[in-house]
């Protein structure tokens, strides 16, 4: 028997599944009773849990969680066709014709010069599909870091923004220093909150200029502090202490062994 082709098996793969969804929902209490509402907290835990497996640069948890998350395109699908709405081909078919526009560079005939002109023309031709503001395509359920990344990017496209990057690292020194007297002058919370604003939005400017995903920079972050506290509270009940009988430099000894044993790790 001749093997089949790789993009017949993709075909093969995701016919399998529609038929596989289908009958979840015609025969499983629990996938009959799902609604979008229900679905919508799960399909944001699974996009976590892939943004998780990408940092981790774990290939095959990435693959798992993709696998996660097109089960809920198939489920939401799904539910759209039985109130006929939507189906799955009405699906593939508007994201199919929307890259075909957006992308005249290849399907068409303009010419551009590198990916910085690629996104540029995408924002120029979503505005002239309807919308009113180039920022009308953030959601605003997004994280606020996120969203700043997001819109800063947007507003890009359309020529709004810094020329160098030395003139956005002036910028945020000088929300520092704006958030600094506000601090020292005893200000109202709320003018503090606001200036503080101001820096981390400077800030994500600047992290985009360097090439830095901010989002990604702070969830690195938190999982190295995790790694390393997560070491001091197992030193410390190897030791038979307790966090709150230690001091903190004795605490802060130990994060620096923490610190000294993943670099170790790191360069063998």
């Amino acid at each position: 028997m001749q093997e089949p082709t790789s993009m017949q098996r993709k075909l093969d793969e995701f016919r399998r599944l529609l038929e596989i969804m289908d009958r979840l929902r015609d025969e499983c209490p629990w996938d009959r009773k799902q609604t979008n509402e229900t679905l919508r907290y799960l399909t944001i835990e699974e996009m976590y849990e892939l943004g998780d497996a990408v940092l981790e640069k774990n290939d095959q948890e990435i693959m798992k969680e993709l696998g996660d998350i097109m089960l809920h395109i198939v489920f939401y699908a799904k539910i759209g066709s039985e109130k006929g709405a939507f189906d799955m081909g009405d699906v593939l078919h508007n994201i199919n014709e929307k890259l075909i526009r957006r992308h005249p560079h290849v399907f068409g005939e303009v010419n551009v010069a590198d990916d910085e002109e690629v996104k540029a023309n995408w924002e120029k031709i979503k505005m002239g599909e309807g919308r009113k503001s180039v920022l009308e395509g953030v959601p605003k359920g997004l994280p606020a870091i996120v969203k700043a990344f997001r819109m800063q990017e947007k507003v890009k496209g359309v020529g709004f923004e810094w020329e160098r990057t030395e003139q956005v690292w002036e910028k945020v020194q000088e929300e520092l220093s704006e958030l600094n007297e506000e601090v020292k002058s005893n200000a109202p919370i709320e003018k503090v909150e606001d200036e503080f604003g101001d820096v981390l939005f400077a800030l994500v400017n600047y992290a985009r200029f360097i090439g830095v995903n901010p989002e990604n920079a702070l969830e690195r972050t938190n999982k190295k502090f995790i790694e390393r506290f997560t070491y001091i509270e197992q030193e410390a009940a190897r030791m038979g202490r307790t966090l709150n009988d230690m001091t903190l430099e004795e605490m802060d000894a130990i994060w620096n062994e923490a610190k000294k044993i993943k670099k170790e790790n790191q360069q063998k």
